[in-house]
């Protein structure tokens, strides 16, 4: 029974073990199929993507075939205009070749006939020379004088002729030069006056300021009015906002300190970051720019006259120059016209016209200068001194108003063209520069009190805006430079109204983290 069993289970195992490899053949086989299959899958794919990668390289190897035909092409014709070109010229070269033998064939034999007359000439010469000797030896045997005695006898006789003919034509001179004198310099001032165009520019003391949006203006303010009182107190402009339509006034009678404002704001509205403290440094960034352009403008002045050689700080001042007025008259712009009037004017007096010219622009600097204690002239003169400009040129700025004496020939010059452009029709209006004078003299009261560092007279001049240094100046000290100030321009200023004194002094404390 037991061996029975045993059998059995041998047969059992032998079985499983049959089956199991029998099922292992099968599926070898099957895997081997599957992956010969794949394989010839994997052949025939990549032998489709080797035909289209071979079709697409032929593609583009005929593309890039015609581009280079192409270019070929273009470079023969180019190739073959040039050799035309090439051909032409070298016919036009030969053609001035002959012309120039040619010209030479003809020079020789002009050279030569020119000789064959000298030679003539010469022997004519000699037979004239022979002819005037006998005849001399015949006169001083006839006269009993020799030629050198004859000949000064001759010479005292004419002499004494000549001179009194001299002295009555000279006397004809003299008295025709003084009728025509004042004729022919009316003459050459209307004919430097025609030749000279320029405009009549008055410059106002507002610029008007447009905003893209009426909601802008509530920026502008700020809250509890901030925003333009930092504007006002940096910039010494006073801004007014009223109901017109997208736009603001912005009003001084310093023209540089209204451009200053104008640009600011310009770069605050374009930002949309506005608060006093971006406000300052804004104002900052803008006098920076606004001295760059400054030299600038001096600069491109100094070119468009053809001056050369200027000092650094005259260039400066000329380019401040365009934001100064003379009497309403833009500075800049009667600066320049006076440096073309006294060009013209001194060539057509034979004089230099270089010199005069820029004796012309730089008359008026003392105006622009910080000096202003003494006659601009004179304050003109002294910088041009400075900067070793030619004493001719310093003599013509200083006596342009007679303030000193004449002693170069182009003084008078830059004195008549000033009086010209300051006197054409409308170029000047006098009301204008008494009320800068009134408002800069209103704030030169105020800068001289000890403790003041800034000082703006806004609101056409009915009020004073007074900055101090809050270091040195106490509120109380702060209410008697008020006081004081309001009693000064009673007593020494003459305006209409009443002019309100605003003395401001504000603590910063400043600390930077690092």
């Amino acid at each position: 029974m037991t061996t029975s069993i045993l059998i059995t289970a041998i047969a059992s195992t032998l079985s499983l073990i049959a089956g199991g490899a029998i099922a292992w053949i099968f599926i070898k086989q099957m895997i081997i199929r599957q992956n010969r299959e794949l394989i010839q899958n994997a052949e025939k794919e990549g032998e489709a993507i080797k035909k289209e990668k071979i079709l697409q390289a032929k593609e583009k190897f005929l593309q890039l075939k015609a581009e280079h035909e192409k270019t070929i092409i273009e470079k023969n014709r180019q190739v073959a205009e040039l050799e035309a070109r090439s051909r032409d010229r070298e016919k036009e070269y030969q053609k001035k070749k002959e012309e120039i033998r040619r010209k030479e064939g003809e020079l020789q034999s002009m050279r030569e006939n020119l000789n064959n007359q000298m030679l003539i000439l010469n022997r004519k010469q000699e037979d004239v020379d022979k002819f005037h000797k006998r005849q001399v030896e015949q006169l001083e045997a006839l006269s009993g004088l020799t030629a050198e005695e004859a000949k000064k006898l001759l010479i005292e006789s004419l002499k004494a002729e000549a001179q009194t003919d001299a002295m009555a034509h000279i006397k004809d001179i003299v008295d025709e030069a003084r009728l025509n004198a004042s004729k022919e310099a009316k003459k050459v001032i209307i004919q430097t006056i025609q030749r000279v165009a320029a405009e009549e520019a008055i410059n106002n003391s507002i610029t008007v300021f447009n905003l893209e949006s009426e909601e802008m203006k509530g920026r502008i303010i700020g809250r509890e009015g901030r925003n333009i009182q930092a504007l006002e107190a940096v910039t010494g402009v006073e801004i007014i906002i009223d109901d017109t339509p997208n736009a603001i006034i912005l009003s001084c009678f310093d023209p540089l300190r209204r451009e200053l404002a104008r640009l600011a704001l310009h770069q605050l509205v374009s930002d949309g970051r506005i608060h006093p403290a971006r406000i300052e440094e804004v104002i900052a960034k803008t006098q920076r720019i606004l001295d760059e352009e400054i030299m600038e403008i001096g600069k491109r002045t100094v070119i468009d006259l053809g001056i050369h050689g200027l000092h650094p700080d005259l260039i400066r001042l000329v380019g401040k120059m365009k934001y100064r007025t003379s009497y309403g008259q833009n500075l800049l712009q009667h600066s320049r016209e006076t440096a073309n009037l006294c060009s013209i004017m001194a060539s057509e007096l034979g004089l230099n016209d270089k010199f005069a010219k820029r004796a012309g622009l730089l008359h008026d600097i003392g105006k622009v200068a910080e000096d202003q204690e003494s006659p601009h002239a004179l304050v003109g003169m002294r910088l041009a001194e400075k900067h070793r400009e030619n004493p001719e040129i310093c003599n013509a700025i200083g006596a342009h108003h007679e303030e000193i004496e004449m002693t170069s020939v182009i003084s008078p010059i830059v004195l008549i063209c000033d009086a010209i452009s300051g006197s054409r029709p409308g170029a000047r209006r006098e009301v204008m520069d008494q009320y800068a004078k009134r408002l800069k003299d209103m704030e030169n009261i105020a800068t001289s009190y000890q403790g003041v560092m800034k000082s703006y007279a806004i609101q056409a001049g009915r009020e004073l805006r007074v900055i101090v240094q809050s270091e040195q100046v106490s509120d109380q000290q702060s209410e008697n430079i008020a006081l004081g100030i309001s009693q000064r321009i009673q007593k020494e200023m003459t305006y209409p109204g009443q002019v309100k004194v605003t003395v401001i002094r504000e603590k910063r404390a400043v600390a930077v983290a690092k």
